[in-house]
């Protein structure tokens, strides 16, 4: 059992044991570090599971508390779950890949009972290199590593030093709650950017780079967490010749690249000449979480330090995952497992769609994409996210105030995620009406009051 595992079956121990109680505030995730002897993303990793499963809440700059009622694992209510981002279990392909990992055991016996290498195993990686060339990463095999999730790509890619000698790091706003705490769990100095209703402002980005003497850029190429905002391949264009005049670096986070629609979306590092795209990609969002397999494209130039830094982070990923997942690709199983879920989510985010259509008037609006997981919705200003958010999980929809994955000091959108990855597609429609029903009766409520106001 890896520290992810202990740490989720602790905390679900402790709160069945009632030695935390409903309302009770959890330890904090440095503590938690401290006592399990791991990464403080680990531990942030492991709340975010408990989150979704509806043991524990969040609130931002507070902590992790537990849930009031646990009535609903009884299937006492219904609930709807647009919170929780891990993939939908009931189209995982639980029986093929147990034969692969039956399989692999056989297979790779000396790697598994032994260190395998600490860059992946070769015949992966060379898999992982021909499966990238469909989305039009062409690398060569010796520039691409295995690593123990995206999440340990991520610090890897922000931690190490780069040939430009910065520290200062810019993130999208707002952006992946793993990798903004990565990153502020670093010495760097943080800017942030909006990419939130309107896309990305150049204008703005340069500015940045031209004042700020900045390392790395951390992207979402597409399907962006929380908003699902894609970039056009003419604003990745301007973006990397903006970071080559500027003596810049960009990390890459494609972790979604399976469900885009368009053909002809490709990554920013098909289009760099340069060398300056660290490109991260992860399976956890499409395939099984559990397995912790992503890989990262790492620059010549930069690959000697990055070898040091995966070696002293964990020495090598697990060797039975590498080896059935190797197994599963090369067999076209994973393919076909793609047609698959591909159609899954498009629907649901289709009909997500449509029930924001149906039940929303104009003062709400809301991201659309076309495809993914994520739509944010962005609400009145006299309507508070966290406000909203409380009062929707008492009715048992479970929704993500987007508050906290903004930088502190950064001008935050009064927003809420919605995301259709696990909810059941009958479902959807009832959630979503719901979610308007209460935004309009606070509205009301906050309009009365308002309107009623004794003014001495």
């Amino acid at each position: 059992m890896n520290k992810f595992e202990k740490v989720v079956r602790y905390i679900i121990s402790l709160i069945k044991e009632e030695k935390l109680k409903p309302s009770d505030k959890l330890p904090s995730i440095r503590a938690m570090a401290e006592e399990f002897s791991c990464n403080k993303s680990t531990i942030i990793r492991a709340y975010q599971e408990l989150e979704g499963k509806h043991y524990i809440y969040s609130i931002s700059k507070s902590g992790y508390y537990v849930i009031e009622s646990m009535e609903r694992e009884e299937d006492n209510l219904e609930v709807f779950d647009f919170l929780s981002a891990s993939p939908d279990l009931n189209v995982m392909p639980y029986k093929d890949f147990q034969h692969c990992i039956n399989q692999a055991i056989d297979i790779y016996k000396n790697e598994i009972f032994s260190y395998s290498p600490f860059e992946g195993i070769y015949s992966l990686r060379c898999e992982i290199q021909k499966y990238l060339q469909d989305f039009q990463v062409f690398a060569d095999v010796n520039n691409l590593f295995i690593t123990t999730g995206a999440q340990q790509a991520i610090n890897l890619a922000v931690n190490m030093p780069l040939p430009n000698k910065r520290t200062n790091i810019l993130v999208e706003q707002p952006t992946y709650y793993g990798a903004l705490e990565s990153i502020k769990n670093t010495d760097c100095n943080i800017y942030g950017l909006d990419v939130s209703k309107n896309g990305i402002d150049l204008e703005s980005l340069e500015h940045i780079l031209k004042n700020h003497d900045i390392k790395l850029f951390y992207v979402i190429t597409r399907f962006q967490n929380p908003s699902g905002f894609s970039y056009s391949n003419e604003d990745k264009k301007r973006i990397l010749a903006l970071i080559q005049k500027y003596d810049v670096y960009l990390v890459e986070d494609d972790y979604l690249s399976e469900l885009d629609l368009d053909t002809k979306a490709d990554p920013f590092y098909s289009f760099d000449d340069t060398n300056r795209v660290i490109y991260i990609k992860s399976f956890s969002k499409v395939f099984l979480p559990g397995m912790r397999i992503a890989s990262i494209i790492v620059p010549d130039r930069m690959k000697n330090e990055f070898i040091k830094y995966k070696f002293t982070s964990d020495f090598n990923s697990p060797a039975i995952s590498q080896g059935a997942f190797e197994i599963y690709l090369k067999s076209g199983m994973f393919h076909t497992h793609i047609e698959k879920i591909k159609k899954v989510y498009k629907n649901k985010l289709d009909i997500l769609l449509e029930a924001c259509k149906t039940y929303f008037d104009d003062s709400i609006k809301y991201s659309k994409p076309n495809n993914g997981f994520f739509i944010c919705i962005y609400l009145p200003d006299n309507i508070k996210a966290a406000y909203i958010t409380n009062i929707l999980k008492e009715q048992s929809v479970y929704v993500k105030d987007c508050s906290d994955m903004y930088l502190d000091d950064f001008n935050k959108e009064n927003a809420i995620r919605i995301c259709i990855s696990k909810i059941e597609e009958n479902k959807i429609d009832k959630g979503i009406e719901i979610i308007s029903k209460v935004i309009k009766q606070n509205r009301k409520r906050l309009n009365y009051i308002a309107d009623n106001i004794m003014i001495p």
